[in-house]
This record gives structure tokens, C-alpha cells and sequence, in this order.
């Protein structure tokens, strides 16, 4: 089982780490990275509001994440919210004709997804989590 547990945390630290990057890198410019992303969905049927809300909401999310991730928090609910951020995310790439940024949203729903279905294995987070034997 211990190496079951070993693997779901080598698992779900560097998709963590890669959110926590994400969210921290987007404070310090925040205003003009939530300008940037509703600006190029002008062109588009999206409100620039309802844009401009989930720009400035989209670095706390993946903070918030990253941080569950890292720590093994709330597995299954941290895995539905990013599956859930992601089809947002694969939604917005749709409406820019963004191909490429679709197979990489996709993997990391996929990549999700699996962490979801093994988190019974989570044995290595700051909370004691009962596990499968």
C-alpha cells in the first residue's frame, strides 16, 4: 500500500506546484493579465464583464488548488473543481479558436481525472485520510 500512496503524491505534487505557479505568477500584473484575457474575447459572443470576473477570479482558483493539491486536501473535491475549471478554460479556447491550448487543457482534465478516481490512495497529506487496504 505504501508505494500505492508514494506514487498518488508523486502524482498530484507537480500538477499542485504547476497551479500554485500559475495563481502566484498572475498577482503581481493581475489587473493587466484580466484585461488582457477579457480583451481577446472580444471578438467573441462572451460578455466582456462575465470575462473580466473569471480573469480576476482565475489566479486565486488555481492558488487555492495548487495549495489542496500540494498539501492532499479535499482530493475529490479539488479534482472535480479543476475538471470543472478546465472545461471553463477548454470552453473560452473554443470561442478563440485556440486548438493547441485544447489538447493541453484536455490532458490536465484527464490528468484530473485519475487523481480523482485513486484518491483512495492519498495516504501522504497534512489531514489523516483513511485509505484502501
Amino acid at each position: 500500500m505504501q508505494h500505492q500512496q508514494t506514487a498518488y503524491l508523486l502524482a498530484r505534487l507537480p500538477i499542485g506546484f504547476s497551479f500554485l505557479g500559475h495563481g502566484i505568477v498572475r498577482f503581481p500584473k493581475l489587473t493587466s493579465f484580466a484585461e488582457g484575457i477579457a480583451g481577446a474575447f472580444a471578438e467573441t459572443f462572451l460578455p466582456y464583464g462575465l470575462a473580466l470576473g473569471f480573469a480576476y477570479a482565475l489566479p486565486f482558483v488555481e492558488l487555492l488548488l495548487g495549495i489542496l493539491l500540494i498539501l492532499g486536501v479535499a482530493m475529490r473535491g479539488a479534482c472535480m473543481v479543476s475538471v470543472v475549471l478546465m472545461c471553463a478554460l477548454i470552453f473560452g479556447s473554443c470561442l478563440l479558436e485556440n486548438w493547441t491550448e485544447i489538447a493541453i487543457q484536455l490532458f490536465y482534465g484527464l490528468y484530473f481525472s485519475i487523481l480523482y478516481l485513486f484518491a483512495d490512495y492519498n495516504g501522504y497529506s497534512i489531514f489523516k485520510t483513511q485509505t484502501i487496504s
